[in-house]
Order: C-alpha cells, then sequence, then structure tokens
C-alpha cells in the first residue's frame, strides 16, 4: 500500500502561482510513477501530468502545458505542482496518485490516491 498526503491548496487570485507538494509513503518512493488530477465542481477528474520514478519523463495535459510545471525529490519521498499564471478554470480539488506500473504518459487513472487538496482562482 501507498499512502499520499497533498498540501498546498488555497485561494489565489488569477495570474498567480501556488505550489502542491504530495508526500508518499509505504513504498520505494523511486519506483512508483507520480501523478496529478483535478476535479473540478459538476465535472469528472482529468488528468494533469505525470512524471516516471527516475523524474526524466513528464506529461502535462494540453490544458496546463507551459503553465504547470511537476518535480520530484525521491530523498524526500514528495512529489510537486507548480502552477503558474492560474486561471479561475484551474480551480478543482487537486490529486495526487502514485502508480506501480511502468511510466505510460497519459493516464486515466492510477492505484493510489490522496484525498485532494483544493485550489480556488477568484480575484
Amino acid at each position: 500500500q501507498v499512502q499520499l498526503a497533498e498540501s498546498g491548496g488555497g485561494l489565489v487570485r488569477p495570474g498567480g502561482s501556488l505550489r502542491l507538494s504530495c508526500a508518499a509513503s509505504g513504498r520505494t518512493f523511486s519506483t512508483l510513477v507520480m501523478g496529478w488530477f483535478r476535479q473540478a465542481p459538476g465535472k469528472e477528474r482529468e488528468f494533469v501530468g505525470s512524471i516516471s520514478g527516475s523524474g526524466s519523463n513528464i506529461r502535462y495535459a494540453d490544458s496546463v502545458n507551459g503553465r504547470f510545471t511537476i518535480s520530484r525529490d525521491n530523498a524526500k519521498n514528495t512529489v510537486y505542482l507548480l502552477m503558474n499564471s492560474l486561471k479561475p478554470e484551474d480551480t478543482a480539488v487537486y490529486y495526487c496518485a502514485a502508480d506501480s506500473s511502468s511510466w505510460s504518459g497519459y493516464y486515466y487513472g492510477m492505484d493510489y490516491w490522496g484525498k485532494g487538496t483544493l485550489v480556488t482562482v477568484s480575484s
């Protein structure tokens, strides 16, 4: 089992930045593909991005590419999501997820999930 705990959500103004963190435990972190997903009110959950165990492969959804950056620190068992140029449509609950299979880029779902952290973009 893998336990995931997100932090860093909050209220930010349009154009602002926010960094989310996700701490993992329960398995060797560097063997896990990590991902970020989000679910806006009234909408289905959507893929934001994923990063391979080594950090050498990263994939983003088109909607966030160029504005969001995923990174990981395997020594700290933590994955990050840096969000820049935030828009009101980025408002959502953001979920950290982990997968034990080989990195494949785009994901519809993963094996393990955090409880989520709310990001609200509003003036």
